[in-house]
């Protein structure tokens, strides 16, 4: 079972690939861990159908653009996270970044997305906003359970495309979660 120790193994020596992307504007999302009764949660949520929202309907992380009343990219995680879930991760202990990314598809809005690890120690109450349609708790083991990370097909934008996604009761983690969740838990397992 992967433990908050393991968590900070892991991250106290992992050096965050930084993007070179100067088009791009910079984002930030917060992989929020939680030690439960089963072991460690994630907090995800799933966006709000919206028209305006390149990722409307999706799970995701909490978080969003940087913004300039933000002192730098952890307060944008943090800042976002309040807003979209009601989550304070002001007294937060901030465990690490993980590596820059940036969207696949040039339809998606350019934009530098860095992920920063938090855990909490209790679990907070969850106030979605109206961007969220509900948020949650998912065990970090789910994710490494047999046949729940897999090749999808998908009709996008009227094209059939074969992605990476985890299929977790009844909903489809993909796209840039999907990889951001992966590269966290490829970085536990190499311990």
């Amino acid at each position: 079972m992967i433990t908050l120790a393991t968590v900070r193994q892991a991250l106290r020596d992992h050096r965050p690939q930084v993007a070179d992307a100067p088009d791009a504007r910079p984002a930030a999302v917060a992989l929020i861990l939680l030690e439960g009764s089963g072991g460690l949660e994630i907090l995800l949520i799933k966006r709000a159908e919206r028209v305006d929202d390149p990722w409307s309907g999706q799970i995701a992380l909490p978080g969003g653009r940087y913004e300039a009343r933000d002192r730098d990219l952890e307060a944008t995680a943090i800042r976002e996270t309040r807003e979209e879930t009601g989550v304070d991760l002001s007294n937060a202990e901030r465990l690490g970044a993980l590596d820059d990314l940036y969207p696949r598809t040039p339809v998606l809005p350019p934009v530098v997305v860095r992920p920063f690890v938090f855990t909490v120690a209790r679990c907070p109450a969850l106030v979605p906003s109206d961007e969220v349609q509900r948020a949650f708790w998912l065990s970090l083991a789910r994710l490494s359970e047999p046949g729940v990370h897999r090749e999808v097909s998908m009709t996008l934008r009227g094209a059939v495309r074969v992605l990476p996604a985890y299929l977790v009761e009844e909903e489809m983690i993909w796209g840039m979660t999907e990889r951001i969740l992966t590269s966290f838990v490829d970085l536990l397992q190499l311990l």
